[in-house]
């Protein structure tokens, strides 16, 4: 069974009488583990697919199926769960407490989890090292470069050991430098630690970190095609 199944999506945003279709019969299911690339121009479709894939908005018509079950399986106390301990989300502007440490920021999702508090310190620092910030633990989000405050967030993303990584234009605000780092890690994040990733970019450079491109146009899937030519990852994170 796929983690990730989607058949003849359909979203369609209803202002003052005015219906705007954002996606149009999009159909294709994600493998766990797999690194999928959602690409396409502005007003494509792909942020709004992003967020119903993360259950942070509802489809039209069609069927969502995360782990077997559609959003109309989970009883909205048991959704709140799923977000917080199988989904990571990662933002192009970060969403940083700027007055809090890095540690701090990445404990974030343990509030909300049902995780003895004994345990946070570990898994945040453990997330931490993951991305390669360890030296930057107590400082304050506000001192990072932006290449570290990704990875910041990338780590809060990873706390919870969740089955599935979103991330939504994570190199946008960054320099080349920082957003290939920034790449480098997701990529071995899916490599060594087997962590589903679904990446929203319109740079084809980002995507091809992925090992498979699906283009969206118009709200229709122009594309599905495996990367035959894929960056490799370095030794950032061994």
């Amino acid at each position: 069974m796929a983690l990730i199944e989607v058949k003849n999506l359909e979203k369609v945003y209803s202002t003052e009488g005015v219906e705007t279709p954002a996606l149009q019969g999009v159909s294709f299911e994600i493998e766990r583990g797999e690194f999928v690339a959602i690409m396409g121009p502005s007003g494509s479709g792909k942020s709004t697919l992003l967020h119903i894939l993360g259950f942070l908005d509802k489809h039209t018509n069609g069927i969502y199926k995360f782990d077997g079950k559609t959003l109309d399986d989970y009883p909205e106390s048991e959704l709140a769960h799923v977000r917080n301990r199988k989904m990571g989300f990662v933002f192009q502007s970060f969403n940083l407490l700027p007055r809090s440490t890095v540690l701090e920021n990445v404990k974030l999702p343990l509030l909300y989890s049902d995780i003895e508090e004994s345990l946070w310190d570990e898994m945040a620092k453990k997330a931490i090292e993951d991305v390669g910030l360890s030296h930057r633990a107590h400082h304050n989000s506000s001192q990072l470069s932006g290449g570290e405050k990704q990875r910041a967030a990338i780590a809060r993303a990873l706390v919870n050991n969740p089955q599935v990584i979103f991330a939504d234009e994570p190199t946008g605000n960054l320099d080349s430098k920082s957003g290939k780092m920034v790449m480098e890690i997701i990529q071995r994040l899916n490599e060594e630690k087997g962590h589903t990733v679904i990446l929203i970019t319109h740079e084809t450079y980002t995507a091809e970190h992925a090992q498979r491109i699906i283009r969206l146009r118009d709200g229709t899937i122009e594309s599905d095609e495996k990367v035959f030519h894929r960056h490799a990852s370095d030794d950032f994170l061994k």
